[in-house]
């Protein structure tokens, strides 16, 4: 009990500086303490990287309008494969055997057929392109045939479609899209037509690919070859 005109001295605070070095003993002294073994466990956190790694795995995963209709990616991939590996050595030989003059040449339509339309969230640009269909597309083009692409998509986005192929390394001699009058036409008619206008222009067109009949039926190429759109659900 402080009694009046009495003072009781009072304790002097230690200085910020006197603190903090007490501060910086006292820690020193419980780090002492601890086993090596407890320090060396000390990095075991790094281990939380594999979740980051799974989650960028993810981000990569195909999506689109293919996973919302249940079509496996792998599976595409390996049925495409099937298609083009079987392609492959008839376009080997087909140019290895081309007449002197002539003007060989490969049709492709584009979605699902040269890109991975389906299999992309519709802001992914430029779409990547089929890696099988690609390199067997690059390989024509060196060995001398010209490569068009004729397809069903507007003539509104034939820039953005032009500039797609080329940016995912696709070689384009020529690109055919349906301008307003050909969006009156069947899509099969369409493209029988634009066959027949590369041909009116010299070219002998030794391929055609797609994946739809649409993309196939109406003659003006030596062979065709059909990937999956398994029952019409691929664009």
């Amino acid at each position: 009990m402080r009694h009046p005109g009495i003072r009781t001295p009072r304790t002097p605070r230690p200085s910020r500086a006197a603190a903090t070095a007490a501060a910086a003993t006292a820690a020193a002294a419980v780090l002492a303490l601890v086993p090596a073994t407890t320090a060396q466990a000390a990095p075991a956190p790094q281990r939380a990287e594999a979740p980051a790694a799974s989650t960028a795995s993810a981000a990569w995963a195909p999506g689109g309008n293919a996973a919302i209709l249940g079509i496996d990616y792998g599976t595409w991939q390996r049925d495409v494969a099937t298609v083009i590996d079987g392609a492959r050595p008839y376009v080997e030989q087909r140019l290895a055997n081309a007449p002197a003059g002539q003007k060989p040449a490969i049709v492709l339509d584009i979605d699902n057929s040269s890109l991975e339309t389906d299999f992309h969230y519709f802001w992914t640009f430029p779409t990547p392109a089929i890696a099988k269909v690609r390199d067997l597309v690059q390989y024509a083009h060196a060995h001398g045939a010209a490569i068009f692409f004729v397809t069903a998509r507007p003539g509104i986005i034939q820039s953005l479609t032009q500039y797609n192929l080329k940016a995912v390394g696709y070689p384009v001699t020529g690109l055919y899209v349906r301008d307003l009058p050909d969006l009156f036409d069947e899509v099969s008619a369409y493209k029988t037509a634009k066959r027949a206008e590369i041909e009116a222009r010299g070219y002998t067109i030794i391929a055609n690919i797609g994946n739809k009949q649409s993309d196939l039926v109406g003659g003006h190429a030596e062979r065709t070859f059909k990937l999956p759109d398994y029952d019409g659900k691929l664009s």
